[in-house]
């Protein structure tokens, strides 16, 4: 046996979640970007060998992986599991993978809190969760090494075995005893690319057979005994507050369980969820709104006024862009555009099973920030944070939905008040008119070009609120879990305060994908003015690429149409010196015939974008026909780095495609008297089964750390999608969703 390719970190997913549930101690690895630190390794009376935070070892010598990110479908439960099935020399399928509750040791590295977002899920955990699971490796080898007595290097770990250069074996449970009392490793060998065995091979999800044979619990699927079912009625305007309700008309169901009045309104509690539904019908309210009611309108108004006044904040200067602009030999191109407020949409509305008792709460639940989560239920009960205890489970889409805790905060007060187990479920209309919605934004964008093709000067001037007004007040107090609850808005403040501070990043929420672009302008200036009308804004898939993506890709279009340059051409140019952005142009045009014929009536587009690390390149052949917009095939090229699962890449880059595609043909939230018009999926569409596309996705083999891929395959495919309808029809879209007239 080869002791260079079988040496390794391998821990499997299912090994990584037990030591994630293990409460009686182990070993207790500190993570950090940088790697492992030492620290004493614990066995429990039992047997069971707790490495560190994110291991156990059975008696038995089964593997658990506690698995500190959520899975919402994107792949992390096969993704991460991969990595230290790698590290451990064992199949990934034979590790056992639990969820982590809260806890500190669970923190996302990149954000300090314990968050699954910005398609970091992987790349933040590339060295950390491989160093754990090599210390992990290396310790049972010296183990076995010392009752073999021989030396460490002539020991191999290999599915579970142990072997030495003489074919002697012992089985990890042998030997687990002895690996607990050495220290752990501060730098263990990692694997080398050459030498895997899982990682960038195709193979199977791990949760696919769960939740295809229907055993995979998510938080809808939650249940314990003698709960009972909320619906709450909420203001049907935005910043509407409660004056009174009667529900004397529910008291002589047999069903009915309570009303009771909450922050965000009335919740109605019954002994199943549609008679909650039903009885809610009867409630009488009387609300408080506000005197001026919101409206996409005056959103829009507020932008434009904004930008009319306010040059905004610089976020990038290179150059004088104005002074090119003016003393420019070429006429400036000028667009400007709108971006419409979204939804998430997710397939499981938001759902929580909520138990608040004397000295603790047990929160049932697919969230995306659980140590959030419990800043949101402490703030509505009389419980601190150390005594909220979230069981997260499996999440039927998120898309940045779940990082807001609301639907959580509601079910803990509603059990508070009931004084019993309440499981809420929102209906469809609830989730679609109370969402933290993507932001709606303005764009103003000039540029000059010369003759021959070189961008003198590019100004983008972007105007919308800032998602981190809205999400401090949980995310603050949940990075300092000692601090007494009436420092809440107090922490929420401060960290408003202190954006683009080391305490607080700046929020990038609304610019990023244009501050940042590959392309070289001679000048350029990027600036942002803040506005903000009011409408709850949220994280929302790509976050601020999925609109900059569009509006970006867009005008450099339109810069290519006033020089008369081939738009491919033009863009490669422009990308001389970024060869990864230009190689996936490259590819996808080459798999996409770019210049080739096409069938009567088809037109192409191409886009790139690179986002969360990742490089994406997307060619889009679509007909319009008698108003109709058909997209017909999309060839997608992705470059994002070491590849551990190519089908996952592949399935993410076709999910942001469909994404994508759904909100550029159907996606708008409209607001109209302070409430949004659409409630259900008759008037906010998802893209059907006979509008999808054929998806050809191509992945660039690279040895670069692995990058993000839940997002990046979506800021591309509008724009891509706007350069063909031009092409069909000769006009050029700057609002989405596209509305050919």
């Amino acid at each position: 046996m080869d002791k260079q390719i079988m040496k390794g970190p391998a821990i499997t997913r299912r090994n990584l979640l037990v030591g994630a549930a293990s409460t009686t101690g182990g070993l207790a690895v500190a993570f950090s970007m940088t790697g492992c630190a030492n620290t004493a390794s614990k066995m429990d009376e039992a047997g069971k060998w707790s490495p560190n935070a994110w291991l156990d070892i059975s008696p038995e010598g089964k593997v658990v992986f506690t698995l500190d990110r959520v899975e919402m479908g994107q792949g992390t439960y096969t993704g991460l599991t991969t990595l230290i099935a790698e590290e451990l020399n064992q199949s990934p399928d034979t590790i056992e993978v639990k969820f982590a509750g809260a806890a500190q040791q669970y923190r996302n590295p990149d954000y300090g809190l314990q968050i699954t977002g910005g398609s970091n899920s992987l790349s933040s955990a590339w060295k950390p969760i491989r160093v754990a699971a090599a210390a992990v490796r290396e310790m049972l080898e010296k183990a076995a090494a010392d009752t073999f007595g021989v030396d460490a290097s002539s020991v191999v770990l290999f599915d579970g075995v142990l072997t030495n250069d003489a074919g002697q074996t012992l089985n990890i449970s042998e030997v687990i005893a002895i690996a607990a009392k050495q220290s752990v490793p501060s730098e263990p060998a990692l694997k080398a690319k050459q030498d895997f065995r899982f990682i960038g091979k195709h193979s199977s999800r791990l949760d696919a057979a769960a939740k295809v044979q229907g055993t995979a619990n998510f938080g809808i699927d939650a249940s314990v005994d003698d709960m009972v079912f909320a619906v709450v009625l909420r203001s049907p305007a935005i910043g509407g507050r409660l004056k009174s309700f009667d529900a004397s008309e529910l008291n002589a169901d047999k069903d009915f369980i309570g009303a009771y009045q909450i922050d965000t309104g009335v919740a109605v509690v019954a002994t199943s969820s549609w008679k909650a539904r039903k009885l809610s019908e009867k409630v009488s309210l009387d609300w408080d709104l506000p005197q001026e009611l919101i409206s996409t309108k005056a959103a829009f108004e507020l932008y434009r006024d904004a930008a009319s006044k306010d040059d905004g904040d610089v976020v990038r200067e290179v150059g004088d862009a104005q002074e090119a602009i003016d003393n420019s030999s070429n006429d400036a191109i000028e667009l400007e555009f709108e971006m419409p407020f979204l939804a998430h949409a997710t397939m499981e509305p938001m759902n929580c099973l909520a138990h608040v008792q004397e000295d603790r709460a047990d929160i049932w639940a697919s969230t995306q920030g659980p140590d959030i989560a419990q800043v949101s239920v402490a703030k509505v009960t009389h419980l601190d944070l150390d005594e909220v205890h979230i069981h997260n489970q499996f999440i039927g889409g998120g898309f940045g939905r779940r990082l807001n805790q609301d639907f959580i905060g509601e079910a803990a007060e509603i059990s508070m008040a009931a004084k019993r187990p309440v499981k809420l479920v929102w209906s469809r209309e609830d989730d679609m008119k109370n969402d933290f919605y993507r932001p709606a934004t303005f764009h103003r964008l000039q540029a000059s070009v010369s003759d021959s093709g070189e961008v003198e000067a590019w100004k983008h001037h972007v105007v919308g609120p800032g998602v981190m007004d809205w999400y401090i007040w949980d995310a603050a107090p949940a990075m300092f879990p000692s601090s007494p609850k009436f420092m809440f808005p107090m922490l929420g403040k401060m960290g408003l305060a202190t954006q683009g501070t080391p305490m607080t990043p700046a929020d990038r929420s609304a610019y990023e994908g244009a501050d940042d672009l590959e392309y070289e302008f001679k000048a350029q200036e990027i600036s942002y003015s803040k506005a903000d009308i009011g409408v709850p804004v949220g994280y929302w898939r790509a976050v601020g690429h999925s609109h900059n993506g569009f509006v970006t890709e867009t005008f450099v279009d339109a810069c290519a149409e006033k020089v008369g340059k081939d738009e491919l051409a033009f863009r490669l140019d422009l990308l001389k010196n970024q060869p990864r952005l230009a190689s996936v142009l490259k590819l996808a045009a080459e798999k996409g015939g770019w210049g080739a014929e096409r069938p009567q009536g088809r037109y192409v587009g191409i886009a790139a974008h690179k986002s969360f690390g990742s490089y994406v390149a997307e060619l889009v052949e679509l007909s319009v026909e008698s108003g109709q917009i058909r997209v017909h095939k999309v060839v997608c090229a992705v470059d994002c780095g070491q590849v551990v699962n190519p089908d996952i890449v592949k399935m993410q880059m076709e999910s942001c495609i469909v994404f994508g595609i759904t909100a550029a043909l159907h996606g708008e939230i409209e607001f109209v008297d302070g409430g949004a018009a659409q409630s259900n999926f008759h008037d906010y569409q998802m893209l059907r089964m006979n509008e999808c596309p054929e998806i050809d996705v191509h992945i660039v083999d690279s040895a670069e750390s692995p990058t993000g891929v839940g997002e990046p395959g979506l800021p591309p495919i509008a724009a891509a999608m706007g350069s063909a309808i031009y092409k069909a029809t000769g006009t050029r879209h700057t609002r989405l969703p596209f509305k050919i007239s």
